[in-house]
């Protein structure tokens, strides 16, 4: 690259990074588009609207109706938000919490009022019930002359199907109505039989008529008719302090990052340090262009995505200093240490967006928004290290900077033997996981639980305060919170401010007669309350069983289609179970730790579980990629055992500076968070940690053992 080329490319990205830096501080246009102020934060961050719903009637609503509603809902309210929430409070009683909004009455016009929903003949005959409804949507069509019309899309159960069939045949020609809380809102005429359990009502609709259509149905669909019980608007669970001090660690964190990364690589640490500026700004505008919802597990998708943009620059440039050191031109190094790098970065990045994909699609509520921003992560985290990296590398050194010393060369190592140490290896890690069970199951006996479930998956107790005077979020955090830690014993505490009243909402887990009675006597004494100052309803978790079992089946097909991939790209079976048993390897221990550490088991549990999903496969993968290109080169005096220690040793300084980097990342964030996101930060930097050593201590020799164990299904040459 010429001179005068190196300048304007150097420029021109410079100038790019610049602009995306200026969008993501201020935005741009009048609306401000790309503004990291204006990105949608999470109930746990910002807070948003509650609605709360009465079940109708005089009898208390059965638990598989309540649960079936509260699902529905759940799914419902996932069009404004991913990270949108709904639980049951009391017998009858479920609230729905949508961050980001700050209008109740708009959510309300929009959601509208659950109520009973039937199809009914003109002789006022029921052929079908809300219940029957599986979806229904606003869609379009186009006739022969290209004409678009909006109808509503419906799609029915099985059973609600064979009814439907049933009840059309029966009336081709006629009107079947759909009758909500007793007013017709829609009559169509029956042009067919219909028995395929899907139909469209169509007419002269505009899109948000028909839109509206479909939302009052799938209202109406539910287990429950419900009726709106009071709505307001919420402060954040974290309140303001969490932020504050996530985005002060996250800053500190990623600057130690670049300063780690000048140290340890010099001219190419600037590359990467360009690539990395970029990568931080282009994310938050992103997040902010796609009108994403960011929570505190969707900020842990980001930290991953960020190791992993990390890992991609450590891999180019372990590989650049490798050809440098056989005595290769500085420009034929980068040049050919970006090609060895592409299949461990690709494959790396690959395998994790396949899973974020799987859970994206599969997932709900918090494991929906952490896929999301995982996978914009991992998208753009390629791009700069593949891309501007190699812009600003190359433009640096078309500036003239040619001497080897401002690059470094890789030092030959002697082959470590970790495959001779691997019945050390195996038996330390079974042993951990083994006692960690085993005190789990004895707190279990002991009535504790195997884990500590927290707020989010079991529930516990809401307390309503009203306070004489109007409490900030920071003298909720610095007043209240800490008393009501000293009472329940536990930090398991969110908070939310109710907008335009002295209310404050205390969530706890379940408080016994005991405990609630001196709760309510340390609030009252604390700040001179009224003698109905204070109420208290039980409340379930916000993580139902239908959003656990989403979770673990979307999990396990992620999993699935890893293992496929990894098996195709590799040609090799054992690869991918031994990758995958890992993989356990590293879940288990980290989940062995929250039980022994008896850490709050809530939404970050899950975060922090998919985290290490993603960071112990690529880690993984980089490894493998090495054992597969030494594969190729061996010769049949080489022993296996000797090119699988080789393999490890070569990528050990990329293992270590990749988990070093994220592990600093959280852990600042550990050190200056407030205890609930300490609680969050500690098990994911147990996950890193463990995931550095299962790549290196325990993969490798698995594979070996598979190889030399086990014949491979494929052919052999």
């Amino acid at each position: 690259m010429k001179k005068s080329k190196a300048i304007v490319t150097l420029l021109l990205t410079l100038g790019v990074t610049g602009l995306l830096l200026y969008m993501a501080a201020y935005g741009v246009g009048e609306n401000s588009f790309g503004a990291a102020k204006d990105i949608n934060l999470g109930l746990d961050l910002a807070g948003g609207v509650s609605i709360t719903y009465q079940a109708v009637g005089d009898e208390e609503p059965s638990a598989e109706d309540m649960a079936d509603t509260i699902y529905k809902l759940q799914k419902r309210v996932e069009s404004y938000s991913t990270e949108a929430e709904v639980y049951q409070e009391g017998s009858d009683r479920i609230n729905i919490e949508i961050p980001g909004v700050s209008d109740a009455n708009e959510i309300l016009s929009e959601l509208g009022q659950p109520g009973s929903l039937e199809f009914q003949t003109t002789d006022g005959e029921v052929v079908l019930e809300g219940t029957d409804v599986s979806n229904a949507q606003a869609g379009s069509t186009t006739d022969s002359l290209g004409n678009k019309s909006y109808v509503v899309e419906l799609t029915l159960t099985d059973e609600g199907a064979e009814k439907f069939a049933e009840a059309t045949a029966a009336n081709v020609g006629y009107q079947i109505s759909i009758v909500y809380d007793g007013e017709v809102i829609s009559s169509p005429i029956v042009n067919e039989a219909i028995t395929d359990g899907r139909c469209q009502i169509s007419g002269s609709f505009t899109y948000e008529e028909a839109d509206q259509l479909a939302s009052t149905i799938r209202i109406g669909s539910l287990s429950l008719e419900l009726e709106e019980l009071r709505s307001n608007v919420v402060g954040a669970k974290l309140g303001e302090e969490a932020i504050e001090t996530s985005l002060l660690a996250g800053a500190i964190g990623f600057g130690l990052v670049i300063l780690f990364m000048l140290i340890a690589y010099r001219i190419m640490g600037l590359a990467a340090g360009v690539a990395l500026t970029t990568y931080v700004a282009l994310v938050l505008v992103l997040l902010n262009g796609f009108d994403m919802t960011l929570t505190l597990p969707g900020i842990a998708g980001i930290i991953l995505s960020i190791g992993m943009a990390v890992d991609a620059n450590v891999i180019i440039f372990a590989r650049v200093r490798e050809e440098i050191a056989t005595g290769k031109t500085i420009r034929t190094s980068i040049k050919i240490g970006f090609k060895k790098a592409l299949s461990a970065i690709v494959d790396g990045n690959i395998t994790t967006l396949i899973a974020a994909a799987v859970l994206a699609v599969m997932g709900t509520g918090s494991v929906k928004g952490f896929a999301q921003t995982l996978a914009l992560g991992i998208v753009v985290s390629m791009f700069t290290a593949l891309v501007v990296t190699r812009l600003v590398l190359n433009a640096l050194y078309g500036l003239g900077i040619h001497d080897a010393k401002w690059y470094g060369a890789a030092k030959e190592r002697k082959a470590v033997n970790f495959l001779g140490k691997r019945k050390i290896f195996f038996t330390v890690s079974l042993a951990i996981i083994v006692i960690g069970i085993g005190y789990m199951g004895f707190n279990a006996a002991s009535g504790n639980g195997l884990l500590a479930y927290g707020l989010e998956f079991q529930g516990g107790t809401s307390t309503t305060v009203e306070f004489n005077e109007d409490m900030t979020i920071e003298e909720i955090d610095e007043q209240v919170v800490p008393l009501v830690a000293e009472v329940v014993g536990n930090n398991d505490i969110q908070t939310q401010k109710v907008s335009g009243s002295t209310q404050v909402v205390i969530k706890t887990t379940e408080l016994d007669l005991e405990t609630r009675t001196e709760l309510d006597e340390r609030l009252t004494e604390e700040f001179e309350l009224g003698d109905d100052a204070i109420t208290a309803e039980s409340i379930s978790g916000v993580i139902s069983s239908e959003m656990r079992s989403d979770a673990i089946i979307s999990v396990i097909v992620a999993t699935v289609c890893m293992l496929l991939y990894i098996w195709i790209r590799f040609k090799d079976l054992r690869f991918a179970a031994s990758a995958v048993a890992a993989l356990l390897h590293d879940v288990l221990i980290v989940l062995v730790f929250y039980g022994a550490a008896r850490i709050s088991v809530g939404n970050t549990f899950i975060a922090c579980m998919l985290t290490i999903v993603g960071y112990s496969i690529n880690a993984t993968i980089v490894i493998f990629d090495r054992i597969r290109e030494n594969l190729g080169e061996m010769k049949k005096k080489d022993s296996l055992e000797e090119l699988v220690n080789n393999s490890i040793t070569q990528t050990l300084t990329r293992s270590i500076y990749t988990s070093l980097t994220t592990f600093i990342m959280v852990a600042v964030l550990f050190i200056l968070g407030v205890a609930s996101i300490r609680e969050f930060a500690l098990p994911l930097m147990v996950g890193i940690a463990c995931g550095a050593y299962s790549s290196v201590c325990i993969t490798g020799a698995l594979w070996y053992l598979m190889k030399t164990k086990i014949r491979s299904a494929e052919s052999e040459d």
